[in-house]
């Protein structure tokens, strides 16, 4: 330890100012495996150094240790009051500032200092932590949110590409606990997703509600190997759950349309920029020509429009920066539809600019009005492993909007996106529990299913292998869920016949088809084996495989994932463990784990089989334990 540090500990204020005195750089001293020396004080030294350290020293109050922790958080640790209340009331800090494992000061408090810091920062905050909700209020492969309102419920769409059922659509009383309740397209013969390549299909949905009826629209992306690139898709129907009405398409190219329904006329906006045409009385054809309402403010990737009429102005909210950490929400208006939009003052009203942050990624959002007048808005977010690697995909956070006093909508006090915030409506409080139960609409498939591939039998859900190798476009039949947390465990129990050489059944951890593991049992020749491969690219590495004893009817899988370490267990049913192995980085299980194809999706997980001939085998089980 360090001189300096050393009288830190001691609390011996006189060595501290000696130090500095004769060497001010000293306070700025790296050491390994140590915060910055400010954090270090404020955990470790006594309040008088704290202040002197503050006042008097080179110290920044901006200094952050490598996961984004600053001064409040270590003082906090401390559990010192006087240090913590100098550090918000005279530092203007906030116990709300989260670390890049999204854990705030105000946290910390609650959890290790109830009786004495957490009253302390409950005096400033002014809501109690249990009536806080954390973003990303939708964890995992959320991406592209679009909300509506309809009296007291609240109907959310995201993106699913090329997953099958397409558009899940999701239900909530409180905007922050939500649960899937249908798809936009249940019908495989209606989805057209079996040639596309992943990253492609439907693409950054919008839902909306007029004069008794739901209507969802979103971008079809073809591949780039076709001659037309994008369609416009619409849905409708009376019920948010669905079923829907058969899709239709809108032939006029670009991206991310929405609905704009005004004194029973339609319209649809989309990129580039935001354009506007009408469309027929029941929203299936176009029935004007395309015009640009305004491109945007930042005039870069403008994309995501959606139009709000309030007080005598139409409002335009854009996406715009890209989809990568320069994302952002801006948004412009104008006293009539077609009129000259004027922008924002204020933009971005949305962006996340520290890019060390544990929420990046932020933009393309959606406003509504709660049923007692305020506003929200659900807007698209990414949190990083290692500070690279978006394993979850694209989530879904939400935000307070606040409206100036010259009537301009601004975001969570233009301070970027919040990781903790008042609940909207507190009664609704929900216990967390670790474990996801099991319900089917939350899984899927990689495009639409052979018929008859995936139903439920007494035996479980009865499950058809692949018809074409895992690595291809054409394979199919995966029973998926998405991954929503950064360390979690998961237990899959397969039921399975006797395979035949080459056959291949267990538990797969899937972004694409380009990047996949696949832990299972497969035959060789007479006996079985347990193998593992990683397919990353065009590389596909097998590890050696482990040879068992005997065939069985049933095995149990078992992962354990905590970051981008995976450690996979085949056990007996009745608990043995017949082998296991770990791997230690599975950072291609990310939207920039390699350039290959779009990879616009997240991380999934579930059970896939292979053979030459399909074979049919059941999923009996299936048990998640998120831990994060």
């Amino acid at each position: 330890m360090s001189p300096l540090r050393n009288a830190i500990v001691q609390n011996d204020i006189d060595r501290v100012k000696e130090i500095l005195a004769a060497s001010p750089s000293s306070i700025r001293e790296a050491s390994a495996g140590q915060p910055p020396v400010s954090l270090f004080a404020a955990e470790h030294g006594s309040f008088e150094i704290l202040k002197y350290i503050v006042e008097y020293s080179f110290a920044s109050l901006d200094e952050y240790d490598s996961l984004h922790r600053n001064i409040l958080y270590y003082a906090t640790l401390s559990g010192d009051i006087q240090k913590c209340r100098y550090l918000t009331e005279r530092c203007g800090m906030s116990p709300l500032e989260a670390d890049q494992h999204l854990i705030t000061p105000y946290e910390i408090s609650y959890q290790q200092f109830p009786d004495t810091l957490y009253p302390c920062f409950l005096s400033l905050v002014g809501t109690p932590y249990p009536d806080m909700y954390h973003n990303p209020i939708r964890r995992g492969f959320f991406p592209d949110p679009s909300i509506v309102r309809v009296g007291e419920d609240y109907y959310m769409v995201n993106s699913s590409f090329t997953y099958f059922p397409c558009i899940p659509i999701s239900h909530s009383r409180d905007l922050v606990h939500w649960r899937i309740i249908g798809h936009a397209i249940t019908d495989p013969a209606w989805s057209d997703l079996g040639t596309l390549e992943s990253g492609r299909g439907y693409w950054a949905p919008d839902i909306s509600y007029d004069n008794g009826r739901f209507y969802i629209t979103a971008t079809y992306r073809h591949n780039d190997t076709d001659t037309v690139y994008r369609r416009q898709m619409v849905v409708s129907s009376e019920h948010p759950e669905g079923p829907y009405s058969k899709p239709v398409f809108i032939d006029e190219d670009g991206i991310d349309p929405s609905i704009f329904h005004e004194n029973g006329r339609h319209y649809m906006l989309l990129n580039r920029g935001a354009r506007i045409f009408e469309l027929n009385e029941d929203c299936t054809r176009k029935i004007s020509d395309a015009s640009l309402l305004y491109y945007g403010s930042d005039r870069h990737a403008p994309e995501g429009p959606h139009l709000l009429k309030k007080d005598g102005y139409y409002y335009l909210f854009q996406a715009e920066g890209g989809t990568g950490p320069g994302h952002m929400v801006t948004v412009s208006r104008s006293r009539t539809l077609m009129g000259i939009y004027e922008p924002c003052p204020y933009n971005p009203i949305l962006r996340q600019s520290d890019p060390q942050a544990g929420l990046q990624r932020c933009g393309h959002g959606k406003p509504v009005e709660t049923q007692d007048g305020r506003w929200y808005m659900v807007y698209l977010c990414g949190r990083y492993l290692c500070g690279r690697y978006t394993v979850l995909g694209r989530e879904t956070a939400l935000d307070q909007i606040t409206w100036t006093a010259d009537g301009w909508p601004i975001v969570n006090s233009l301070q970027g996106p919040s990781v903790i915030a008042p609940n909207p409506f507190p009664i609704f409080r929900e216990e967390k529990t670790e474990e996801t139960p099991f319900r089917m609409i939350e899984w899927m498939t990689p495009r639409e299913p052979q018929e008859g591939a995936v139903s439920v039998t007494e035996n479980g859900i009865r499950l058809l292998s692949s018809p074409s190798p895992l690595s291809t476009v054409s394979s199919r039949n995966l029973f998926l869920h998405r991954q929503e947390s950064f360390r979690f465990s998961a237990v899959i129990r397969l039921m399975f016949p006797a395979l035949e050489p080459g056959d291949q059944a267990g538990l797969i951890c899937y972004y694409d088809e380009n990047t996949y593991v696949f832990f299972a049992v497969s035959c060789k020749g007479t006996q079985y084996a347990c193998s593992l491969c990683e397919h990353i690219g065009d590389e596909t590495i097998t590890h050696p495989e482990h040879r068992l004893d005997h065939p069985l009817t049933t095995y149990v899988f078992q992962m354990e994932t905590d970051g981008l370490k995976r450690s996979f267990s085949l056990l007996t049913d009745t608990g043995d463990i017949l082998c296991s192995t770990t791997l230690e980085n599975v950072y291609y299980l990310s939207d920039e784990g390699i350039e290959k194809g779009k990879r616009f999706t997240g991380a999934t997980f579930g059970t896939a089989a292979y053979g030459k001939k399909q074979f049919t085998y059941y999923l009996q089980s299936a048990s998640i334990h998120n831990q994060d």
